[in-house]
């Protein structure tokens, strides 16, 4: 019995439980998907449920860590760059190279990808455990999640009109279900954000299951729209192996960049964990709002395996280098779980 739950033990710090979820939700939209008077049920919920996560991001913004990080302008300007310049750019030479051996939806999904604002939750937490400059990664990341509410529907609207092109009852929904939730979670962050702060353990159940929310709905669209006779096993392999260099190559630069820019092992730390990742939970929400329900079901396949990908490989650097021997900089050390 202890063998079998150290092997399961093994097994979940591996994969992450949240990614065994969606697989449950999508295998479910396959067998059942929502039919019939189910189909408004689940839209309206779902358009309820994003503006709901997105007033909960705005809501919980830690002003005073976010303000205290940002001193390290050049830091938060490394990780923005590799977030919004140097991904993209990668995105736009796969776009240019895949659509030979991968189905559209799933070329504009690596492209979106890429597009995409980091993640907070895992960044602070991998650099907590490699004993990197945690408040710098929380403001980091929170920063670029801030950022990515705008830069990222513009960026879809400059690079992905050749393929899937955001209508623009898509933006007026963006705005209405992402952005003005978001800037009303602000502007009430002062009475709402210790609350949420609070009950973060909980709240974090209502993004997942929001997040679940927008896969079955996408899914069972796209089972209605009979639209997986369009992608087989190659397609996805091929996928899973572009996220692998990609991710690489993202990982080899910013070792390269932040020291040739002379940062501090603690600040390299966070702008390694900050910079690498891509938010699945951001992500899946914009891509429901912007491409509507009938596509998004395969375009958002290359975020989750990149987002297991990001997950399965940060979690074991970060353990090796958690062994490494650390200078003595308390600040830089505090343990501090952010939630997104």
């Amino acid at each position: 019995m202890r063998a079998t739950g150290a092997v399961w033990g093994r097994v979940t710090t591996v994969l992450d439980p949240f990614i065994l979820a969606l697989a449950a939700v999508i295998g479910f939209a396959v067998f059942l998907p929502a039919t019939g008077a189910a189909v408004p049920v689940v839209d309206h919920a779902t358009t309820i449920g994003i503006a709901l996560l997105f007033f909960m991001y705005g809501g919980r913004l830690p002003t005073d860590e976010f303000v205290d990080g940002l001193r390290h302008a050049r830091l938060h300007l490394t990780v923005l760059a590799c977030t919004f310049v140097l991904f993209p750019l990668l995105g736009l030479l796969i776009h240019l190279a895949t659509p030979m051996f991968l189905p559209p939806l799933m070329v504009a999904g690596l492209l979106f990808l890429t597009l995409l604002p980091s993640t907070v939750q895992s960044s602070v937490s991998f650099t907590s455990i490699a004993h990197g400059n945690v408040s710098a990664s929380i403001c980091a990341a929170t920063i670029s999640n801030l950022l990515g509410v705008v830069i990222t529907p513009l960026w879809v609207l400059v690079a992905m009109g050749g393929t899937v092109t955001p209508s623009w009852a898509s933006v007026q929904s963006l705005v209405i279900q992402l952005i003005v939730p978001f800037i009303l979670g602000q502007l009430l962050q002062r009475w709402v954000g210790p609350v949420l702060r609070r009950y973060k353990t909980y709240l974090t159940k209502v993004d997942r299951g929001v997040i679940l929310l927008v896969v079955y709905g996408a899914f069972s669209d796209d089972m209605r729209a009979h639209m997986w006779t369009q992608v087989g096993l190659g397609p996805i392999l091929l996928t899973l192996i572009v996220c692998a260099v990609l991710l690489t190559i993202v990982m080899f630069a910013l070792a390269g960049a932040t020291r040739l820019l002379r940062f501090n092992r603690a600040d390299r730390l966070a702008i390694f964990f900050a910079g690498s990742k891509k938010s699945l939970t951001t992500g899946l929400p914009m891509a429901a709002v912007l491409f509507g329900p009938k596509q998004v079901g395969i375009l958002v396949i290359p975020v989750m395996m990149f987002h297991q990908l990001q997950l399965i490989v940060c979690a074991q650097l970060a353990r090796r280098w958690s062994r490494d021997p650390v200078p003595e900089a308390p600040d830089d050390r505090v343990a501090v779980t952010a939630g997104q």
